[in-house]
């Protein structure tokens, strides 16, 4: 009697944690609707205090960590910001490293750490790790639309970054493919199919389509992004950029 009376009460605090879970992504998705971004946060740090290996929270916490610290003006906060969102992302491999939205995570926030990293080695791990934990997240699944979005992303800026970081990158890891601009368009493709309101992804195909010289796709794609609905904080000014390109070519 007293164990199924212990398993009773297991059962229903089970059911009013998930309860409460599902009340919290409720909240924080209309939080982020409604560009709420730190409000959004909160409310996935609040369901990370309950289950702290929940994917989805520590995907979400990852990617609006990302975002949030991206418009800080200061560098220091800024780093502070990427390095939580990197902690959540490493979170999310340990704790199902068979999840591709976990290596999506962790190679968007390794993505971040370069831009704020100013010592090259780290930098050069850094820009290694993005391609190294978007390859392991499209092995788990090809389709994963913004593993295909970081991969391009990681070819293209392979292409276009400074030296210093390049050669940094080449010398300590020789090993990693070369970057392809080709295989930049293939990846951002791919994104679009898989994530057709994804505004950047759009913005950063028409620069490669401009990198590889045929400007008549890079008009095509750009005429798409400027027609799509602001979903994000970031679609106003990815947009604007859009349209001063698309003027720029046409």
């Amino acid at each position: 009697m007293k164990k199924i009376l212990i398993s009773l009460f297991l059962f229903i605090c089970f059911s009013s944690y998930s309860q409460e879970t599902i009340v919290l992504f409720k909240e924080a998705a209309n939080f982020e609707y409604n560009f709420k971004e730190k409000e959004a946060l909160d409310k996935y740090k609040q369901i990370l205090i309950a289950e702290p290996n929940n994917i989805k929270a520590l995907v979400k916490a990852t990617e609006l960590s990302c975002s949030t610290g991206e418009r800080l003006p200061i560098k220091n906060d800024k780093r502070i910001t990427f390095e939580s969102a990197l902690a959540y992302a490493q979170r999310a491999v340990a704790a199902d490293s068979t999840n591709a939205d976990s290596y999506y995570a962790l190679a968007l926030a390794s993505g971040k750490m370069t831009e704020v990293e100013t010592e090259n080695k780290k930098a050069a791990a850094f820009v290694r790790d993005v391609k190294l934990t978007a390859d392991k997240a499209l092995h788990i699944n090809q389709h994963h639309g913004m593993a295909n979005f970081l991969e391009g992303k990681w070819h293209y800026e392979m292409i276009t970054l400074n030296w210093t970081k390049r050669f940094a990158v080449k010398t300590l890891y020789g090993g990693l493919p070369d970057a392809d601009i080709d295989k930049a368009i293939e990846y951002f493709e791919k994104c679009k199919s898989a994530e057709p309101y994804f505004m950047l992804n759009y913005l950063y195909l028409a620069k490669a389509y401009k990198e590889k010289n045929r400007p008549a796709q890079a008009i095509e794609v750009l005429d798409k992004l400027v027609k799509l609905p602001i979903r994000t904080i970031d679609d106003s000014a990815i947009k604007a950029e859009g349209q001063k390109l698309l003027q720029d070519l046409q």
